[in-house]
This record gives structure tokens, C-alpha cells and sequence, in this order.
């Protein structure tokens, strides 16, 4: 185990499949869209776009020319990592004791990971300081889907309709939808004659689907300055996101690896330290639309 946990080595595969496991399950995008790994390299997506429409021809007729134009989305991997301090006791303990950490920490990067996703790809923050991130640029649903409905509580119901119908009216399909916690509240306390017609959202519950369309409710949808209460769209062919399936690790034994001013041996710690490297792209911005909620101007 010492070997293993040497610096500069690589999570346990078992680890890694653990952790994308609980990804998948904490982030919307990821429930609502299909992964494949990305090269550290990157990757590129085309987008295949025939402009005509298939052409009846008589025998013996003439053929003419259909069109066919090709876009690439490239596909760039990204690097988020996460550290913690622990008690240099670790370096001691037990083989078992010392899984039980690395289990720990694991199951707690896993769901940094996957909040993480959803608040960069969403809305092009760096998760920790909550700030637009140069690193993600445009590459993000806030600013590259410009097709967006008014957010009114009491019309719930038309506004994720008018959505759909701009996605549907740019000739894509709608897969899923992602909801934040006030509009699926809304959803869930709309009655007709005193019946409530949503009562698979009461008590705050995240059924998987709404009236058979694939969902997930996350407080990542909504953002501050986006105001995002719902984006629908089709989320599993043109949203592409992936990882790395390496996932480098590190226990640091000396200096100041987190810049907080206290020498690790100064204060008998040890620095355990996780890096994930994750990519996304959004393939056609028309296959999606947001509810937003109207800005007011101060």
C-alpha cells in the first residue's frame, strides 16, 4: 500500500470506476446525457448538417445537388483538482485504516466532481470561487444558448412548453430536462380543482422522469447571475461531455501545498491531493433552451 500511495501515482482503478459511478449520479448533465473518456489531448465532434431535403427523381430524371456542410466542436478536457489536509498519523496507520481514508476521500471528491461539472458546463464558473472562469471561456449553456422563455411562477407549465417548442422549432427533439428546486416547487404545488397535478415532486423528491420526460432536479441549474430555472433540450446527442481515466494522486509530506501559511511538517499533516481531468461540448446551442428568470433592472 505505501508504494501505492507514493506521490505522484494514480487512483486505484477500482477507485476511479467508483468515482465516476457516484458522478453520474450527482450531476445532472451526467444524468441526463451519455459519457465517453476524452484524450488528454482533446477531441473533436463534427457536426454533419444536410441542407436540402431528399429529392424525388424520375427514372431516366435528373439529379441535383443536396449540400451537406461539416462543423467541428472541439472537445478540450479540463483540470479540476481537490486537496485536504490530514493528520500524518495516516502514514502509520493500518493498511485498512488507510483505505477507509482514501474511501472517504473519494466518495467526497467524487461529489465535488460532479457539482463541479454541472456549475462549469451550466454556467462557466470555476466551482470554488464562484467566479467566470477564462479556462471555460464561452464554452458553457449560459452563454452559447441564446434561445431562453421568461420565467413566471404562476405559468410554470406554459414557460417549460414554449421552451420545448423553440427546441422542436429548430427541427431537434427534446431528451431531458434539468429543473432547479423553485421550479420544480412550483410544478409540484400547481393544482387544477384542488388535485395536484405533479405529485411525484412533493417533499422535494427527484423522480427521474416528468410526464415521461427524462429529468433531474439540481440546485446547480440555478446561478446567480444566469438565473436558469429549467433548460431542456436534447441532451443525449448534442451535449457531449467525458473524463480521463486516469486520475492522478498525491500524498504531499512537505511545504505549503494549499498556500495557507502552515508548513505540513510544521504541524505533523500530510497533503492528500486529487486531479480529474473532465471535458464538454455543446454540439448544436439550437437543440436547447432555457427558462430564465427576468432580470431586474436596479
Amino acid at each position: 500500500m505505501s508504494e501505492t500511495l507514493s506521490r505522484g501515482t494514480l487512483f486505484d482503478p477500482e477507485l476511479v470506476t467508483d468515482l465516476i459511478s457516484k458522478v453520474k449520479g450527482r450531476s445532472s448533465l451526467a444524468v441526463l446525457s451519455n459519457q465517453q473518456p476524452i484524450p488528454f489531448n482533446g477531441q473533436k465532434e463534427f457536426i454533419f448538417t444536410m441542407d436540402s431535403e431528399v429529392d424525388v427523381v424520375a427514372e431516366n430524371g435528373k439529379k441535383s445537388h443536396g449540400g451537406m456542410s461539416l462543423d467541428p466542436v472541439i472537445i478540450m478536457p479540463i483540470k479540476v483538482e481537490y486537496g485536504a489536509r490530514v493528520s500524518d498519523e495516516f502514514l502509520y496507520s493500518t493498511e485498512e485504516e488507510k483505505i477507509k481514508v482514501l474511501e472517504a476521500f473519494n466518495d467526497g471528491f467524487a461529489k465535488k466532481v460532479a457539482k463541479g461539472i454541472d456549475l462549469m458546463a451550466f454556467h462557466g464558473i470555476n466551482p470554488r470561487t464562484g467566479a467566470a472562469s477564462t479556462v471555460i471561456g464561452d464554452n458553457h449553456f449560459d452563454k452559447k444558448v441564446t434561445q431562453t422563455v421568461d420565467y413566471v411562477a404562476s405559468q410554470v407549465e406554459e414557460n417549460i412548453e414554449a421552451a420545448i417548442n423553440m427546441v422542436q422549432g429548430s427541427e431537434n427533439v427534446v431528451t431531458g430536462i434539468a429543473l432547479d428546486t423553485t421550479l420544480s416547487s412550483a410544478l409540484a404545488n400547481l393544482k387544477v380543482n384542488g388535485v395536484k397535478q405533479y405529485p411525484e415532486l412533493a417533499w422535494g423528491a427527484n423522480p427521474g422522469a416528468i410526464r415521461g420526460l427524462k429529468a433531474d432536479i439540481n440546485n446547480t441549474v440555478y446561478n446567480a447571475s444566469s438565473k436558469d430555472h429549467a433548460i431542456v433540450g436534447d441532451f443525449a446527442d448534442m451535449f457531449k461531455w467525458g473524463y480521463s481515466k486516469q486520475v492522478p494522486f498525491e500524498i504531499i509530506k512537505y511545504g505549503d501545498p494549499d498556500n495557507s501559511g502552515k508548513d505540513l511538517k510544521g504541524y505533523n499533516q500530510v497533503y492528500l491531493r486529487a486531479e480529474a481531468y473532465v471535458g464538454w461540448g455543446i454540439i448544436d446551442p439550437s437543440a436547447f433552451a432555457r427558462v430564465v428568470e427576468v432580470k431586474v433592472e436596479g
